[in-house]
């Protein structure tokens, strides 16, 4: 297949500027980066810089999360405003929020690889304590590629992989660098040895903020399940649900989980705090608050949809972290909740224990997820297993009958997948990935919310289902090679 160049150095240039101010080592993307990194102390330090990143508005902090959800159907919105460019799919190379996927994923990436590069220099020269550290920093690089290629390039089982993917950037990059983009498959061919040749180095004790063993092996069988090898990701979930390492939440404190950080079901999240990563009005609390709520900001765009709505039951504990919006008056507000405050703690804005209520962790793996992908994985060999993982999650609903091997089959996972993970940045992916079709609940408040940009359903085929890469990009190579139709 043919590769094409794509230039780095506005990429670079960010990732040294941007690390200034909460770094105490500069990550140079110079071929000299020697001195960047000379003990484990300075490597945790810039572990934590990393992480801080990874958290800004264009990544976990907001964007990535919430295009997750605005795209997958389960969320609605009542007008046309500020910043529905992803439920519209109204995706531009010239602009728009999601430039800063690409911007931030490399920079991050830059800064993953000088770690990797370094830290593997120290070890050869005899320097001990760094496997955790080494095998942090390849995680990491793992996640990020797979995440931009799900951005980025088409579901790996739509084609075996063969179209274009992203660069594979594995090493610190000179400013003048110009990479190629590789096939969805290589991208994918990475992620794997990067999460294998983490896995071992990797702490099995539970470490707050940071991944450990079992969050590494939780992206391996995600990543497994994106190439269709379903045995393979079951072998990950059962390691870690076999581990007991981590617990469920039962149905009396799901609820209140939202208001702890770091909970029995946290496999990785991301810290935020008050004083550093916390968005403010800016935050995905906000952006899923009914209007003037969490903050004056606050304008009550993003709403579950009645698709959502109509498949949960009335006495699922899961309502309890969704809260009436603007639109109800007093005697409606009781009948139908249609704003998710999971990144406020809870509908009195309780938060998880920080100064603010805006600083809520994002959390990024949890236990309940496992057991809804280990639930599809085992569909394929044992479907009595399949029925006892749904059914950890689904007694959530109290009414809700017990699945059997007789009962269960993907739809049912599926549904829970979307009662369980509403907000959490998940399901257009894997509608994506179940090469499912998507509907949106266009114009649900009357109001002409309809889409120019998509049709009210939309599937895989779509060409933008995937985004485009921005024009600076394009502009710095005019070989560039645009996806398809935009």
């Amino acid at each position: 297949m043919k590769k094409i160049n794509i230039i780095l150095s506005l990429i670079c240039v960010l990732a040294i500027s941007s690390c200034e101010g909460f770094l105490d080592v500069t990550p140079t993307n110079q071929a000299d980066s020697t001195t960047s990194i000379t003990s484990a102390a300075d490597a945790q330090v810039m572990i934590n810089g990393l992480m801080q990143k990874m958290t800004s508005s264009s990544y976990y902090g907001r964007n990535f999360v919430q295009y997750g959800d605005a795209k997958g159907g389960d969320i609605t919105i009542y007008t046309a405003g500020f910043d529905d460019n992803m439920y519209y799919f109204a995706h531009r190379a010239e602009g728009g929020s999601q430039i800063g996927f690409w911007t931030t994923g490399y920079n991050c990436l830059l800064q993953a690889n000088n770690l990797v590069v370094n830290l593997e220099k120290l070890k050869e020269e005899g320097l001990t304590g760094l496997d955790n550290l080494l095998g942090q920093a390849l995680t990491i690089r793992a996640l990020i590629h797979f995440d931009l290629v799900r951005l980025y390039g088409k579901p790996y089982n739509m084609d075996g992989g063969a179209s274009y993917g992203v660069p594979v950037v594995t090493a610190p990059v000179d400013a003048t660098a110009q990479l190629q983009r590789n096939t969805v498959k290589e991208v994918y061919d990475q992620v794997v040895a990067d999460l294998t040749k983490a896995a071992p180095f990797l702490s099995k004790s539970k470490s707050n903020g940071y991944l450990n063993y079992y969050g590494n092996q939780a992206i391996l069988g995600k990543v497994y399940m994106y190439m269709d090898n379903f045995s393979a990701a079951l072998t990950c979930f059962k390691n870690i649900i076999d581990s007991k390492a981590y617990t469920l939440y039962t149905p009396a404190n799901w609820v209140a989980s939202w208001k702890t950080q770091f909970g029995s079901e946290s496999i990785f999240e991301f810290a935020m705090y008050p004083n550093e990563g916390d968005l403010g009005a800016s935050s995905l609390g906000v952006r899923y608050s009914r209007k003037n709520h969490a903050h004056s900001n606050a304008y009550g765009y993003f709403m579950a949809s009645t698709y959502w709505k109509n498949i949960m039951g009335a006495n699922d504990i899961r309502w309890g972290i969704m809260t009436y919006d603007h639109m109800k008056d007093e005697e409606e507000r009781s009948n139908w909740d249609d704003c998710c405050y999971k990144y406020l703690g809870d509908s009195n804005l309780a938060g998880d224990g920080k100064s603010t209520h805006t600083a809520v962790n994002i959390k990024v793996i949890r236990l309940s997820e496992i057991y809804l992908l280990a639930a599809e994985c085992a569909l394929k060999s044992d479907k009595g297993a399949a029925a006892n993982y749904l059914n950890a999650i689904s007694k959530r609903d109290p009414d809700r009958a017990e699945w059997t091997a007789s009962t269960i089959n993907e739809d049912a996972v599926y549904n829970e997948y979307r009662r369980e993970l509403l907000t959490e940045g998940k399901l257009f992916f894997e509608q994506m990935r179940q090469n499912r079709k998507v509907t949106f609940e266009d114009d649900a408040w009357g109001f002409g919310t309809t889409s120019q940009y998509r049709d009210k359903t939309i599937d895989r085929t779509f060409f933008r289902a995937i985004l485009p890469i921005g024009i600076d990009e394009i502009n710095s190579n005019p070989d560039i090679y645009q996806n398809p139709g935009y």
